[in-house]
C-alpha cells in the first residue's frame, strides 16, 4: 500500500479531511492523492499558489512576509498551511514551497531546498526543511511524496 493510499484510508477511518497548498510541486500532491479511489470523500482540494501574487491572493499571505523570509522558508510554508486551513473546510493541511531549479531566487538559498509544513485546525503549524540534490522534476516528485508522508504522519498522530 502506498503512503497516499494509507493517508486516504486513515482520513476515511477518522472522518477527517485534508487540503494542500502547493508551490514548487505545482499540483503533484493533489495528483498523487486523487489517483486513490475514495479520495473525493476526504481530500478537500489543493491551492496551486506558484507565484508570490498567488500566495497572497489565494492563501492570504502578506507579500512582506515573503519578501522578508523568501518563498522557500519556514515562515512562508507555515503561513501557506494556515492559509489553506482558513480558506477550506479541511481539518488539516500540508503546504510545500521551495526551489526546484534550475535557478535560485537570489537569496542564497540552494536550489533543491524545499519546506514542507503541516497544520491541524486549532494548532500551530509545523515545518521541516528538506534538501534534494536532484533535477527539477525529481525535486518536485520527492517533495510531493514527502508532503504526503508529512500529512500521513499528522493524520496518524492526531
Amino acid at each position: 500500500m502506498t503512503e497516499a493510499e494509507m493517508l486516504i484510508k486513515r482520513l476515511s477511518e477518522t472522518a477527517r479531511t485534508a487540503a494542500a497548498a502547493e508551490s514548487c510541486t505545482g499540483g503533484l500532491v493533489a495528483d498523487l492523492l486523487v489517483q486513490i479511489p475514495g479520495a473525493s470523500q476526504v481530500f478537500w482540494g489543493s491551492f496551486v499558489s506558484y507565484t508570490v501574487n498567488a500566495k497572497t491572493v489565494m492563501l492570504g499571505l502578506e507579500e512582506d512576509l515573503i519578501k522578508r523570509h523568501g518563498a522557500a522558508s519556514e515562515e512562508t510554508v507555515c503561513a501557506m498551511a494556515q492559509g489553506a486551513l482558513e480558506r477550506s473546510a479541511a481539518d488539516m493541511a500540508v503546504a510545500v514551497t521551495g526551489l526546484a531549479g534550475p535557478d535560485g531566487d537570489g537569496t542564497g538559498t540552494p536550489v533543491g531546498t524545499v519546506w514542507i509544513g503541516t497544520a491541524l485546525r486549532g494548532q500551530k503549524p509545523n515545518a521541516q526543511r528538506f534538501y534534494y540534490p536532484f533535477s527539477r522534476e525529481k525535486v518536485r516528485i520527492a517533495a510531493a511524496e514527502d508532503a504526503i508522508r508529512a500529512l500521513l504522519d499528522l493524520a496518524t498522530r492526531s
